[in-house]
């Protein structure tokens, strides 16, 4: 439910603020989106030296990375998506100059160029690796004095001209993808608006992505004031959406600043197809038969697991829970005057948590993914499933779509 005091605040602001948060009058219209999925990792997944090193390999990517093909972007507008969100990393595009930047650039428009040629809009998002040692997203837009800050907001405005070649109907640009700072935090405010006034000045009718701090999360675009960012459109406003956390990430592996998400294992959705008990026991089974981890660590984790599993089956998590997670975001918008079609969930997804996968859990995946894709529609948002590949994908190592996901997506199915 939304907090009836958020409520109130988002109300005062808006009878101070009026209708600021609608478009400057006579900027052209953002470009329409309805269904996307990211292409992650395309243009992501690096070979940068160890440290004292700061460069790359060349080329930079990894070779044996999954990059869709133009029967892969043909069969994406088949099931229905109407675009493509283009994930990149910018460590590569700042280290080089010369001749290797503008190939690294020529490979980004060749790349867009595919996409649109398969009948997708594309979305251009930049997203910093924070698993690199020096071109990380806190080196590149901590805040607007970090020591690669300027370099980035370059490249945004490079990216943002290129982008504009494009046609400003069929390409946008997401200037940063899930900033580290607190929810709210004035050093975000600043950052992104001096990103966007970079890629305002280098594309005056570009559709461009505002996001909210702490990881683009819900309570992130709730704390932004439109007004302040009206004076850029055409512009959409993009959130993501895991909640809850503990079943569309359980079994990941890189949460190590939480490394309790690793055990986890037989989170069922909704919460009523399964007991706090059976749950325990198997994520119990899954710590027992991994014998690199010491017994204190686990016993650590187990209890954390424990309590946040209670947690859990008390809140009763399904279609309802989502509903409510979300609904913030709808109060923010209507007590703004933004449309709904201008607000992006950007991301979603589920973690497929094992090799051990079984029907049970994959059909809860896919349950989890149509209810926030239905709750997403229902409020009359766009929104972009994460991933084609990986984990998380669409596609398995075989570049076939699963059918499963494919239905809970709303998407087409062959005859």
């Amino acid at each position: 439910m939304v907090d009836p005091d958020r409520r109130s605040l988002l109300a005062g602001a808006l009878a101070v603020a009026g209708a600021g948060g609608r478009p400057v009058q006579g900027a052209p219209a953002p470009m329409a989106l309805r269904r996307g999925i990211a292409l992650w990792p395309w243009f992501s997944l690096t070979t940068e030296y160890p440290p004292p090193r700061t460069d790359y390999a060349w080329p930079p990517f990894q070779a044996g990375r999954p990059i869709p093909t133009p029967q892969d972007l043909g069969r994406l507008a088949e099931l229905g998506f109407d675009f493509v969100r283009l994930p990149l990393d910018p460590g590569p595009f700042v280290a080089f100059t010369g001749a290797r930047r503008a190939e690294l650039l020529s490979a980004l428009s060749a790349a867009i160029d595919a996409a649109l040629a398969a009948g997708l809009r594309v979305v251009v998002n930049v997203q910093a690796n924070a698993a690199t040692h020096h071109y990380t997203p806190e080196a590149f837009y901590g805040s607007d004095q970090a020591p690669l800050f300027a370099a980035y907001r370059d490249l945004v405005g490079d990216l943002a001209r290129l982008c504009a070649r494009k046609g400003p109907d069929r390409v946008a640009l997401e200037p940063v993808n899930e900033p580290p700072q607190a929810c709210g935090a004035l050093a975000w405010n600043q950052v992104q608006d001096r990103l966007l006034i970079a890629a305002r000045a280098a594309a005056p009718a570009l559709t461009l992505v505002a996001t909210g701090s702490c990881g683009s999360l819900v309570a992130g675009l709730t704390a932004i004031d439109p007004a302040k960012l009206a004076r850029f459109a055409p512009l959409l406003y993009t959130f993501h959406f895991y909640e809850p956390y503990l079943f569309s990430h359980q079994g990941a592996t890189w949460l190590t600043e939480e490394p309790f998400y690793r055990w986890l294992t037989a989170v069922p959705w909704p919460g009523t197809r399964g007991t706090l008990g059976e749950t325990l026991a198997t994520v119990q089974a899954r710590m027992d038969a991994d014998r690199t981890v010491s017994q204190v660590e686990k016993a650590r984790d187990r209890a954390v697991i424990e309590a946040k599993l209670r947690e859990y089956f008390g809140a009763v998590p399904g279609p309802a829970y989502i509903a409510d997670a979300m609904a913030p975001v709808a109060t923010w918008a209507e007590l703004y005057g933004i449309a709904p079609g201008l607000i992006l969930m950007g991301e979603f997804g589920a973690l497929r948590t094992d090799a051990r996968f079984t029907a049970a859990r994959a059909a809860d995946r896919a349950a989890y993914i149509r209810d926030v894709r239905m709750v997403a529609e229902t409020n009359r948002f766009a929104w972009s499933f994460w991933n084609l590949f990986d984990g998380l994908g669409l596609m398995d190592e075989a570049h076939v779509a699963d059918p499963a996901l494919v239905a809970a997506l709303g998407l087409r199915t062959r005859a």
